[in-house]
């Protein structure tokens, strides 16, 4: 399916009785438990969300996600919100090694909370300056938007590792 960028396809999108997206496209077909999928989640969240089947076939490419009509989006947006839980790190308690694996306390948008990490190749850095993403045991990712904004004692444990 090529599109013209600024194209969006025309399609339907509500929720079943179970609360699973259902996309109709326009030929009249649906699918049910689709699942957006961005495309650039970090670096351009508004561009690129693939509409995928659960056989895994994309099923429409939807060029910039505020071009989509106010009630698909809202969908969308909620279908995204749940599967892209990524948590800020605000600032770093402590630290129990300075060596891999460690547990680490933090502060988080979403409250305290306790990670593992594995190995130090687990935070990785974003091309935007100063960005961190931190990979938990148990696999949640976590996100350090700004390095430079934390506190000193967070920026000091957190160097150790970098």
């Amino acid at each position: 399916m090529t599109l013209n960028p600024s194209e969006i396809p025309e399609f339907q999108l509500q929720r079943n009785a179970l609360g699973r997206l259902v996309y109709t496209g326009a030929d009249g077909v649906a699918h049910e438990g689709i699942t957006p999928v961005r495309a650039f989640p970090l670096s351009a969240p508004d561009e690129g969300v693939s509409l995928v089947a659960t056989t895994g076939q994309e099923l429409a490419w939807l060029p910039r996600l505020s071009q989509v009509p106010q009630a698909q989006r809202a969908l969308l947006e909620e279908e995204l919100a749940g599967r892209e839980f990524m948590p800020v790190v605000q600032r770093l308690r402590s630290v129990s090694t300075f060596s891999t694996p460690s547990t680490w306390t933090v502060d988080t948008d979403r409250g305290p909370a306790t990670l593992v990490l594995k190995v130090e190749e687990d935070i990785r850095r974003l091309p935007q300056r100063g960005r961190l993403l931190i990979t938990s045991a148990h696999g949640i990712v976590f996100l350090v938007p700004d390095l430079n904004a934390l506190d000193r004692h967070s920026k000091r444990l957190l160097e150790r590792f970098l």
